[in-house]
């Protein structure tokens, strides 16, 4: 007899055949050991190379003290791989029908009005200030701003564009006296030419909170309407950050709170801005009218407003009198 070892699947098993027996022969034994179908075998024969069928009548000699590693599959495999096979099929027919079942949602891709609005209201430009520390983080900020869902939805809803949407220096913009230190937190130029976001910490070593910035942004878009922090400025702020979080899907659609109550920031911070600037010239109000009149109106409407909009009105009138010049100028600095 004949010893014909043969590796198959890393296993090697061995055929007694007769000295007259041809590959032809060997097929068959592996068909009846292995219940691997002749037709599915293939023997790589070191020095000969591949044997496949139909295989000849070649002697098995030939095959004697070389190594065979058999190439196939065996009926059970192929019947496993024809089970998953129809079953894989059937679970993407089932998600197919359910796919073309389902309600379609909706998508500014199929939607060319929707996509044209997503790129008329938006902010055009974004630019973080490259002389502070690590601007592609800034950068970053800014851009999840712009693609914040609750922004994009208030920005079409009031058809909002802003020009440039930058980072402020947060040192250039923090007054101390000794009532306390007053941060401003945005600032708007020419209704929406600029608006300004205090991103950092004071020490420039990290963020402020997504949400307080968030909310500054929506206060600082109302003043594309509205200058002056009157009823109907504050009315529009309110119904923005409304719209924003109601809009905001990334978050289940909830305000802070859960409620109708919005994040109000540490008293010393709750001076968003001034208004607005004017010509390129930084005026308290926005250029809307003289202090005296605001104020008067802030008096008037004092019993209407909430705890914010007063604190926010006090800190606007403590910086306006740290700001006054002593020949009673009350410009601030320029805008440029």
């Amino acid at each position: 007899m004949v010893s014909i070892p043969v590796v198959h699947h890393g296993e090697t098993h061995t055929f007694e055949l007769q000295p007259d027996a041809t590959v032809a022969d060997l097929a068959s034994e592996i068909e009846d050991v292995l219940h691997i179908p002749i037709d599915n075998q293939k023997l790589m024969v070191a020095k000969l190379g591949m044997l496949k069928a139909p295989f000849s009548d070649r002697p098995i000699a030939d095959l004697e003290n070389k190594k065979i590693t058999l190439l196939g599959t065996s009926s059970a495999e192929i019947a496993s791989l024809k089970s998953a096979s129809e079953k894989a099929a059937a679970r993407q027919a089932h998600l197919a029908s359910a796919r073309k079942n389902a309600p379609k949602a909706y998508s500014s891709r199929r939607d060319p009005l929707r996509a044209q609005e997503d790129s008329q209201y938006t902010f055009l430009t974004l630019r973080p200030l490259p002389n502070l520390p690590r601007p592609e983080r800034s950068l970053q900020f800014l851009e999840r701003l712009k693609s914040d869902p609750g922004i994009r939805a208030a920005m079409r809803a009031h058809k909002f564009s802003v020009g440039l949407l930058t980072e402020m220096d947060p040192l250039s913009y923090t007054e101390s006296s000794h009532e306390g230190t007053t941060r401003i937190l945005g600032l708007n130029r020419n209704q929406g030419e600029v608006i300004e976001l205090r991103l950092r910490t004071d020490a420039y070593d990290g963020y402020r909170d997504y949400k307080t910035i968030r909310n500054t942004l929506c206060h600082e878009l109302a003043h594309n309407v509205h200058g002056p922090h009157d009823r109907k400025f504050w009315d529009l702020c309110h119904r923005i950050e409304r719209e924003v979080a109601r809009a905001d899907w990334k978050s289940g659609g909830h305000s802070v709170g859960d409620g109708e109550e919005f994040y109000e920031p540490a008293s010393e911070e709750i001076a968003y801005d001034h208004g607005g600037w004017t010509g390129g010239e930084f005026v308290l109000g926005g250029g809307g009218p003289p202090s005296s009149s605001r104020t008067a109106d802030a008096s008037a409407a004092g019993a209407t407003l909430s705890r914010r909009e007063i604190m926010a009105k006090a800190a606007e009138e403590r910086l306006k009198k740290q700001r006054q010049a002593p020949d009673g100028d009350s410009s601030g600095p320029s805008g440029s």
